[in-house]
């Protein structure tokens, strides 16, 4: 498999490198000695046996030094013990985490991958028709695109997220791959919570991420794909994002991607003023609407406003009485343009709506805003053609990836708060990850069931026969229902040994060692609840 160019890194919560080797090219057991479990004493142990002298073998076989054979046995005998326990080997679904920011990719590349929120349904439809891909989400901003599943097999889940992007973008793999990030498992949780928190926002502690977090929870729950372990995921991240806001003072004061870039503009203008320009928003949804906010906090108090309808731009000026709108349909784009001398974008047009040649022979703009029109586009894809910045002394656009040079010193003032906000999260991530491992009882607990029922129904038809008809109906069924009551008290006991609400690590612990027990004392392992195949 194709892996991305950067150093290997380990897996949190494990000692294996990601594409670890296969253990192809090991020495073969001796012909003489029937076959047996390589483990890695074992190996080295050959390998060092390889290089002696030919005194050390006999014809009986190679006689191994003293150390070498008890480093063997005992890691032999712990391999002996870990198979008691199904779940010690047993392959685990991992979920992944694979994505592009604005921290590291251009906006040119991330409008191309960008999967709007009405599309979302659909993706993770597509995403789960994969054999190896058990649950999807989707988490599309203009700042990232990230894809969040739950995959039976690491690396074949991988190639088959990176096989979806590419596919449902037209972008090749290999365009994408220099900026993609790959996580797993607790990388992959803890990265969600500090996405939620405003941690790995543009702007820290930003609370617009949180609100997509929770749609990104909200149209889930309509999808078959978006399954348990993603509904408990995005759950605990949203509760992360809560408590870092309302913990720390991260959010103090903190500003938006609109509140930037309203700040990036008036920096822009000469006189630092609003007084001076007028303003024009393309768009009246949720991102104008802070806009318009920010706007008049910086005395802003006349705007044009243009929307594909009128009725929502029209509740949007209701909102803000003291400023005048002026409110236009699309069809008057380019002549609202022409009277502004900024100008927002932060509509959900999918296409560009002004092009450098929309421009050419429109007026000057005054020279109290520097004789240039400004376009700020926050809108991802983009709505502002980048030709427009070859009419030099004329236009010039900014885009999100610019607003980098408003929020610069914002994180360093919030280094403290950032801080305080890492240790929350890892308090959420632990008790998501206690919630996840508390799952691995599950299994347990139907098979327990599943075998004494099966013990139960048994020696109650034996009973049935050894009355014969000498019974009726009615005490029959008192019978049966006796012996169920007997078996419901029996279980009561190793049932509750085997629940825990995953919030307490130490109890999740416990409630594992008691798995384990069960497991050996019923034998357990013998009682198949699951399918083989590649997708659970």
């Amino acid at each position: 498999m194709q892996t991305f160019s950067r150093t290997p890194r380990r897996i949190a919560g494990g000692g294996r490198r990601i594409g670890g080797g296969s253990g192809q090219g090991l020495p073969r057991p001796v012909a003489q000695q029937p076959p047996l479990l390589q483990c890695p004493a074992a190996i080295s142990a050959q390998a060092d046996v390889s290089t002696s002298s030919p005194s050390t073998s006999t014809s009986q076989g190679i006689k191994l030094p003293a150390s070498h054979k008890e480093s063997s046995r005992r890691a032999l005998e712990q391999l002996k013990d870990n198979s008691l326990n199904r779940y010690a080997t047993q392959a685990k679904s991992s979920i992944i985490s694979i994505g592009l920011t604005i921290h590291n990719t251009p906006v040119e590349l991330r409008e191309k991958l960008a999967v709007p929120e009405a599309e979302w349904p659909r993706a993770i439809e597509e995403l789960c028709s994969y054999p190896h891909i058990e649950e999807a989400g989707v988490l599309s901003t203009c700042n990232r695109l990230e894809l969040y599943v739950v995959a039976v097999s690491w690396h074949r889940g991988v190639r088959e997220v990176e096989d979806w992007m590419s596919r449902s973008s037209g972008v090749p793999l290999e365009e994408m791959r220099p900026y993609l990030f790959l996580l797993k498992d607790r990388d992959a949780t803890k990265h969600l919570m500090r996405v939620s928190g405003g941690l790995d926002s543009l702007v820290m502690g930003e609370g617009q991420i949180l609100a997509q977090v929770k749609q990104v929870y909200k149209v889930g729950q309509n999808c078959p794909g978006f399954g348990r372990s993603l509904n408990g995921l995005f759950k605990q991240a949203i509760t992360a994002g809560k408590r870092v806001r309302a913990e720390t003072s991260i959010s103090t004061g903190s500003v938006s991607v609109s509140s930037a870039a309203v700040e990036l503009a008036q920096l822009k203008l000469p006189t630092h003023s609003w007084d001076d320009a007028r303003a024009c928003i393309i768009g009246a949804g949720k991102m104008s609407t802070l806009l318009v906010k920010h706007l008049y906090s910086k005395g802003c108090r006349e705007v044009l406003l243009l929307n594909r309808s009128l009725p929502r731009a029209e509740a949007l000026a209701a909102e803000y009485p003291d400023m005048r709108f002026s409110i236009h349909l699309m069809s008057d784009l380019l002549k609202c343009v022409e009277e502004a001398d900024v100008v927002f974008a932060a509509s959900g047009s999918e296409e560009l709506l002004i092009n450098k040649e929309d421009l050419v022979g429109m007026s000057k703009r005054p020279e109290v805003v520097g004789g240039v029109r400004r376009f700020v586009d926050i809108s991802v894809p983009r709505n502002i053609a980048a030709n427009v910045n070859e009419l030099q002394g004329e236009a010039i656009v900014y885009n999100v990836d610019d607003l980098k040079e408003v929020v610069a010193g914002n994180k360093e003032a919030r280094a403290q708060a950032a801080a305080e906000a890492e240790v929350l999260i890892c308090q959420e991530q632990r008790s998501f990850e206690g919630w996840r491992d508390s799952l691995e009882t599950v299994p347990t607990i139907k098979a327990l069931r599943s075998k004494v029922e099966g013990i139960r129904a048994a020696e109650f038809e034996k009973t049935v026969h050894k009355l014969g008809d000498g019974v009726n109906k009615k005490q029959l069924r008192a019978v049966e229902e006796l012996s169920k009551a007997i078996v419901n008290k029996l279980l009561h006991g190793p049932m509750t040994a085997l629940r825990c609400d995953g919030t307490d690590p130490e109890a999740v612990n416990q409630t594992l060692a008691n798995m384990d027990a069960l497991e050996q004392m019923f034998q357990l392992s013998q009682v198949d609840l699951t399918t083989t195949g590649g997708k659970r």
